[in-house]
């Protein structure tokens, strides 16, 4: 089996194939079966990303053609999406929430010849379209289970895949080393749909030089290291999961953990501890709540030593992000309060062996940044989009202010508009929307990227972001309003879960708010309020009691204009299956306002 490639490692497969031969014998990705975690060494995962590749070959996967995984995350993902590039094919990631018709969408707009499915779910949603699909020519699953007695001739097994393409590099074993030296650094790579919060999903194209750079120009300020653990569990088909877990690990070698499902990641954190973690800002609020509320259930003791410990490290935060040590007798005590409450408190959530932490893809509220950073956890905030390659702020190890998304990366330049919107510059900077010239023209200008994103830099070069430009309430006062830091606030409370705030050519503001079910029925047993079901749960006259008291807490830290007047619950629970809430777990103002508009009527 030839090994050796001619040619700089300058391409995603190229840098890929470097890793295997340098690092053959040692773990690149772990995954759970059965209880237990397996490894797979570089070395594996460069062989079954070569048969991987060549089995796309032997079906006929020209260079440029598109590849579609529709997954959850495991190591067939990767696989499939490095054997794609490693074909020169182009990968296209779907969300594994996608209705039947959003996969028709992509797969007709993105051109995609082959479709991989996980399971039998996933192929379902194909099937159901697919005489609507004129382009695709294979369908590839990776678990079979259910599908045994299945057969359709555009219907593969991975495995299947696999043994072609063990065969032909058995034919040819030159053809994968020379197929590494046809992608060029600035051939489209992957194209990344973003969750089209304004209309129908758009295709960034994102090229190799884009993904290159941009691990590069994270490294120096966030490096990485070969002992790392990273926790996989956010979208591969979401630019910021796919650079933490395929494309940085090509940088510095850290290993990859899945996780078995949404609902084990508390557990599977515990098991893993990993050394770096990435998280959108719900996971934080998530890991906050259930601290909060374990307190609540705690002894007169255990309350008061936690207040003790977080009144110590917040004595600490605060002389570290002033940039100065905390003197030693501080220091002394902040270690009694780490080994006494806050060891085991970071240990209940998976982050006793964090290096740094960062939270990313939507708005945090500095106050909970402010708790982490309390309890010892080096925790920094980025910012960027999909057009961006994912980031363009950071903090940097040692200025971290929070209510600021960073600096910018190094080679990252960003410049205030008039208007105060947000423009980029740089070669993580994409290539533009895939068949869309038109919107292309419109988002890049002059070399500047135009965000959406409105903000100010401060006086130390730290990006402050407002909101997003076509956010901003006016109200009928002619008052200028940002929700994003009035939804920030409400959402520091355990018992609400996400919250879009409406008024805009409205006299007064009003909140449409989503509780956090598991700890909103916890204090309904807890209290005994009758309720049968997660409606009947949200009309309970103690439970709007409840985040009455919270939504007043919030109303005090704003100006009058900007105080919550009335609010409602909504009384469905939402998930990422619905068109309202993004991958990310955020709920889509626009959609939002359409569906519930009649209760948003009634507040007025």
């Amino acid at each position: 089996m030839e090994t050796q490639i001619n040619s700089e490692a300058n391409t995603i497969p190229r840098l890929f194939w470097k890793r295997v031969i340098q690092w053959s014998d040692r773990t690149a990705l772990r995954e759970k079966i059965n209880g237990l975690w397996r490894e797979i060494s570089w070395q594996e995962y460069g062989l079954q990303t070569r048969k991987t590749a060549l089995g796309f070959m032997a079906l006929g996967l020209q260079p440029g053609d598109r590849v579609a995984i529709i997954s959850e995350n495991n190591p067939e993902w990767l696989y499939s999406d490095m054997g794609t590039l490693a074909a020169g094919g182009v990968t296209v990631g779907i969300y594994p929430t996608d209705s039947a018709n959003q996969v028709e969408y992509v797969l007709n707009h993105s051109g995609a010849v082959f479709y991989i499915a996980e399971d039998e779910e996933q192929l379902d949603k194909v099937l159901e379209i697919r005489a609507r699909v004129p382009g695709l020519q294979k369908i590839i699953v990776m678990d079979m289970e259910g599908l045994r007695h299945f057969s359709d001739p555009m219907v593969m097994s991975f495995d299947d895949l696999l043994t072609l393409g063990k065969e032909l590099d058995q034919k040819d074993p030159h053809l994968f080393i020379k197929s590494l030296q046809g992608p060029q650094p600035e051939d489209l790579a992957i194209l990344i749909y973003t969750s089209g919060t304004t209309g129908p999903p758009k295709g960034a194209m994102i090229s190799h030089r884009n993904i290159i750079q941009t691990m590069e120009m994270q490294n120096e300020v966030n490096p990485g290291d070969e002992n790392d653990e990273v926790l996989s569990f956010l979208p591969l088909c979401h630019i910021a999961q796919r650079t933490v877990s395929v494309f940085n690990p090509l940088l510095v070698g850290y290993r990859i953990n899945f996780v078995e499902e949404m609902d084990t990641i508390p557990e599977n954190m515990r098991e893993v501890s990993p050394t770096v973690f990435f998280a959108v800002p719900r996971i934080w609020e998530k890991f906050y709540s259930g601290l909060v509320l374990t307190m609540k259930d705690s002894t007169g003791l255990e309350k008061w030593a936690y207040r003790w410990a977080l009144g110590v490290g917040q004595k600490v935060s605060d002389y570290r992000l002033n940039g100065s040590e905390p003197p030693f007798p501080l220091q002394a005590l902040f270690k009694l309060a780490d080994w006494t409450v806050m060891r085991n408190l970071k240990k209940s959530i998976g982050l006793n062996r964090a290096r740094y932490c960062l939270s990313g893809a939507a708005p945090i509220s500095p106050d909970l940044l402010k708790f982490y950073h309390s309890l010892g956890i080096d925790i920094r905030e980025v910012y960027g989009q999909t057009e961006n390659c994912g980031p363009t702020s950071i903090h940097y190890e040692n200025d971290v202010r929070f209510g600021t998304v960073g600096k910018p990366l190094p080679r990252a330049e960003i410049r205030i508009a008039e208007d105060g919107e947000i423009l980029l510059k740089g070669p993580h900077v994409f290539m533009g929307y895939f068949n869309d010239p038109e919107k292309t023209r419109e988002t890049v200008v002059d070399g500047w990227l135009h965000t959406g994103d409105v903000g100010r830099m401060d006086e130390h070069g730290h990006l402050i972001i407002t909101d997003r430009k076509k956010d901003i309430i006016i109200t009928a006062g002619g008052k200028n309003i940002t929700p994003s830091e009035i939804e920030n606030q409400l959402k520091f409370s355990p018992y609400i879960n996400d919250a879009v705030v409406i008024g805009d050519g409205r006299k007064f503001l009003t909140a449409l708010i989503m509780i956090d079910d598991e700890n909103v029925m916890k204090f309904a047993q807890d209290n005994r309020v009758p309720f049968t079901t997660y409606a009947s749960l949200t009309k309970a006259k103690e439970i709007i009691e409840l985040i009455e008291k919270e939504v007043d807490e919030v109303n005090k830290k704003f100006a009058r204009v900007e105080t919550i007047k009335k609010f409602r619950l909504i009384d469905i629970q939402l998930t990422t299956d619905d068109e309202e809430i993004t991958p990310t777990m955020k709920l889509k103002r626009k959609f939002v306002n359409e569906k519930f508009k009649d209760v948003i009527n009634s507040m007025y």
